[in-house]
């Protein structure tokens, strides 16, 4: 005769756990691999699709149910989505020493590659490539935060980059076209061309156009300026993002 597994047990493989202490009593939850923070920064919002079941564990290695009278007493309802979402939001991720290394490892990549889209030699105007930018990284003692999304730590470890190592970098250019009427251009030209690193086109006719070579974050400023001053009569345009040096 076989042997049945007792109905409170289920058994789970290659999950990422879940836990929160509440009410005296541990819980936790399984779910899939690299969901839960894609849930919690709001990439993620399906239960369905962070869950591998939808169901609240004592102890999910050893598939130990939480008992509906405990989940009561701890989370004043039994309603299962409601107490997952708390432990989502409340809870710590297990996480085994291996795994972090190799989410680590992944993560620094990650954001590696990211700078190098992002960034050039300021001499060249050229992309590093991606080891560079890892070597540059340790060199600076770039610390990675695996809580946090690679795109959200461009920004400072390219400060690090620039004031910790030895690698000259800074973000790519974009190249803008500006377009308005020659009126709105009498009032604003000076304003826009003062945002430009390089002036590539500067003409004047019916209307006035400007083909510039910007720091990224100068984006914002003729944008703002234009809504400011044109009421819709002028616009910018990306021409392209990461604007690099033709070859000689």
């Amino acid at each position: 005769m076989p042997i049945n597994q007792p109905s409170n047990q289920i058994k789970l493989t290659n999950v990422s756990i879940v836990r929160l202490k509440k009410g005296g009593k541990r819980f936790e939850i399984a779910c899939y691999k690299n969901k839960v923070q894609e849930y919690r920064n709001g990439v993620e919002t399906s239960l369905d699709d962070v869950l591998q079941i939808s169901n609240v564990f004592i102890n999910v290695s050893k598939g130990e149910v939480a008992k509906s009278n405990d989940l009561q007493k701890a989370f004043g309802t039994t309603q299962i989505d409601d107490i997952v979402k708390e432990i989502l939001k409340k809870g710590e991720l297990q996480v085994g020493e291996k795994e972090r290394d190799h989410d680590l490892t992944a993560l620094r990549k990650e954001i590696a590659t990211l700078v190098a889209e992002k960034c050039v030699d300021p001499a060249t105007q050229r992309p590093y490539p991606v080891g560079m930018i890892e070597k540059a990284m340790a060199e600076a003692g770039v610390s990675v935060k695996v809580g946090k999304t690679a795109k959200s730590q461009v920004s400072e470890t390219l400060k690090l980059l620039q004031s910790g190592s030895t690698l000259p970098i800074q973000r790519a250019r974009m190249r803008v076209r500006v377009l308005m009427p020659s009126a709105d251009a009498e009032r604003l030209r000076e304003k826009l061309l003062v945002t430009a690193e390089k002036v590539e086109r500067d003409e004047t006719g019916e209307s006035w156009e400007a083909v510039l070579l910007i720091d990224p974050g100068q984006f914002r400023v003729i944008n703002e300026l234009l809504q400011k001053e044109c009421k819709g009569r002028g616009r910018v345009e990306t021409l392209t993002f990461a604007a690099v040096a033709e070859s000689t």
